[in-house]
């Protein structure tokens, strides 16, 4: 017989606002089990974990808690206000006298003092702060809502091995594909009030959850036949036969309850980015730009090249510089030393990280328009409930408080805003934090397939493997160094290194150089510049066959009598050939000249 579990959650129902959010949801956790709960924004996970932790009470249904069993629950949005300092905070969380040294060594290793005043705390450090009270208490259960929120990578490898480590069993609710894949040996679902179990991992709830959705709509589609059936009937078909007629009424007024009361999926979000004119092939050019803030050096020697369509990755810890790089990349500041040039017809959109541009004081519709009925979306003007709808936002929410959207709902507010104006330069600052996996995945597609340029900051790493074409990551010493395709790609490169384990190297400059405890290797081009120089001479070959047979054709003296749509066909194809070419060369002569400069060093 199985053991009882630890923690059983049974039948809740909760209402809010007069809508019904859960309906006889459930779940259970057993001694060293690893579950994730997953959900559309807005499902109520968060709700639902605070009923488990009995934060908040249902309308009804019970939560058993096996005696003895400690639990300790980690919010989405932790408030340390109680408390002075970071030490005070998770000194309070341990209940074993026995167990207090754990609270110094798990604030050490998440980089903090225990001497912080809790009033004067980053978001990330309360964050951090939070789970070093959760994991030094060392409970029987853990509850974990959104722990990534506000973590740099290296955090967030930290707590995935040390979650692993524990024998703690685990409900965790993220966004993070990577984490739950790791960590998930069991998924529930919460979808429209009601919660399904897949006993397999993260890997496998995608296909699932599209397999359930295919049969939901199959079971659909024949309710509304049977019931079609039926009024065909009823116009047609009835007969003398009173007590028969009846009853076919009776199915048939209950067929419609069941369509009537049926909750359907959810849509998906729409998502298109307005496209401003093309901007020139060097979006941002710099050279040998370096940047600091008093001692502390944020950027040096940096050379970088961005070109239209590259989708390029920033990473690295909390404090490395990623946004202040953001910002002198595009123009924004104005490095110390060396220089930023920025292509002409750029149209920069950016997505802020905190928010700022959200006045939690006005309204969804009023912050989409500023004020009025209709959004202008590109040059294209739409009604703002359409547009709202378009990011799953109901029609009633129109007057609601920015401020009393969810952390979900006010991430996609922001990119309706953002993705409503032209633009060929997309400029992300952690634009995944608290959106849903589902959304998440339309803004993977739709940055894929985005006809600008991309400069995105983002710590989730399945995230930047679908999206990055080029991931720069920072070393030591303000260094940053570029690598080819997403962050798996980067880990491979650096031979499987973490980005907090990466070998120092000193670099200095001027008459105080110090050299380093290795020999620093030659320099040499960057993975990305080397494949580039190695392809180019295929690619041009290509390009100069083909203008060969496009010059053959356009000999023909007859042609343009004959057809004169398909001579100027063939007349634009070879220009549009001959010009990619040239900048083909050019861009073979850049590298080359790169190439050699650098051996002569």
């Amino acid at each position: 017989m199985a053991p009882p579990p630890l923690l059983h959650v049974q039948d809740i129902s909760l209402t809010l606002g007069g809508k019904p959010l859960l309906a006889g949801a459930d779940f259970a956790v057993g001694k060293g089990e690893r579950l994730c709960l997953v959900g559309r924004n807005g499902s109520g996970k968060s709700t639902l974990l605070k009923i488990a932790a009995g934060v908040i009470q249902p309308d009804s249904g019970r939560v058993f808690l096996q005696p003895g069993a400690s639990l300790c629950y980690l919010p989405q949005e932790p408030d340390l206000s109680a408390y002075a300092t970071t030490a005070d905070y998770v000194a309070a969380q341990i209940a074993d006298p026995a167990m207090a040294w754990r609270a110094a060594a798990m604030l050490e290793a998440l980089g903090l003092k225990g001497h912080e005043n809790t009033s004067h705390l980053s978001g990330g450090e309360v964050r951090r702060c939070a789970i070093a009270g959760a994991l030094a208490a060392a409970p029987d259960i853990l509850l974990l809502d959104e722990p990534t929120n506000h973590l740099d990578m290296p955090t967030i490898e930290w707590l995935e091995r040390e979650l692993l480590s524990l024998g703690t069993a685990l409900v965790i609710i993220s966004h993070d594909r990577r984490l739950l894949s790791t960590l998930s040996r069991s998924v529930v679902w919460l979808d429209r009030g009601v919660t399904r179990r897949l006993d397999e991992g993260f890997e496998r709830f995608e296909a699932w959850r599209e397999e359930v959705l295919e049969q939901e709509e199959r079971d659909a589609h024949k309710l509304d036949r049977q019931i079609a059936r039926e009024e065909d009937w009823m116009r047609y078909g009835v007969t003398a036969r009173r007590k028969r007629n009846v009853r076919r009424v009776r199915e048939l007024a209950a067929l419609r309850t069941a369509r009537k009361e049926a909750v359907r999926a959810v849509g998906s979000v729409t998502m298109n980015a307005q496209t401003a004119n093309t901007s020139s092939r060097l979006v941002s050019v710099a050279e040998n730009i370096s940047k600091a803030w008093g001692e502390r050096v944020i950027v040096h020697n940096l050379d970088l090249r961005l070109l239209r369509g590259d989708r390029l990755g920033i990473v690295g810890a909390n404090g490395a510089g990623k946004t202040t790089l953001l910002r002198l990349l595009t123009g924004l500041d104005q490095p110390d030393s060396g220089t930023v040039t920025l292509g002409p017809s750029l149209s920069m959109v950016t997505l802020d990280q905190q928010r700022r541009a959200l006045d939690p004081e006005k309204t969804l519709a009023d912050t989409l328009t500023e004020g009025g009925d209709m959004v202008l979306v590109g040059t294209e003007k739409r009604h703002v409930i359409g547009y709202m709808k378009d990011f799953l936002f109901r029609p009633e929410q129109a007057r609601t408080p920015v401020g009393a959207l969810s952390g979900g709902e006010r991430g996609r507010l922001m990119l309706a805003c953002a993705l409503a104006k032209p633009s060929n330069l997309l400029v992300l600052d952690e634009p995944t934090n608290d959106l849903d996996l589902e959304t998440l995945d339309i803004l993977q597609d739709m940055l894929s397939t985005y006809e600008g340029t991309v400069l995105l900051v983002s710590h989730d790493r399945d995230f930047l493997d679908r999206v990055a074409t080029s991931t720069l990551a920072t070393e030591a010493d303000g260094n940053w160094v570029e690598y080819a395709g997403g962050y798996s790609d980067m880990l491979a490169q650096r031979n499987q290194v973490p980005l907090n384990e990466a070998p120092l190297v000193v670099v200095a400059a001027g008459k105080g150089k110090q050299e380093a405890t290795s020999k620093a290797p030659a320099r040499k081009l960057s993975y990305k510049d080397q494949y580039a120089l190695d392809k180019l001479p295929t690619e041009m070959a290509k390009i100069e066959a083909d203008i060969t047979v496009l010059r053959e054709k356009l000999l023909d003296a007859d042609l343009y009598a004959r057809s004169p749509a398909e001579f100027e066909r063939l007349t634009a194809t070879l220009q549009k050939a001959e010009e990619q070419l040239a900048e083909c060369e050019e861009r073979w002569l850049e590298l080359e000249m790169k190439r050699e400069a650098l051996l002569a060093e």
